[in-house]
């Protein structure tokens, strides 16, 4: 299945959901902000979101510095 992440076009395989995707994508434990197609998902939410073809998924971790 090919869907976008971070603007970057990625396959990942049928049945993904949004917290195996992330755990794909980076591997920091807080900090995150997820959404699909435009939608912020909480955190809560991830294990339970499924991941559709041509989903746009945009990954955000926050960074300190100054």
């Amino acid at each position: 299945m090919k869907v976008t992440v971070n603007g970057e076009p990625r396959e990942i395989p049928a049945g993904t959901s949004l917290a195996q995707l992330t755990r794909q994508v980076t591997d920091q434990q807080t900090g995150i902000a997820v959404a699909v197609n435009g939608e912020v998902v909480s955190r809560r939410g991830w294990p339970t979101t499924p991941l559709a073809d041509h989903d746009a998924i945009e990954i955000v971790t926050a960074v300190q510095g100054g």
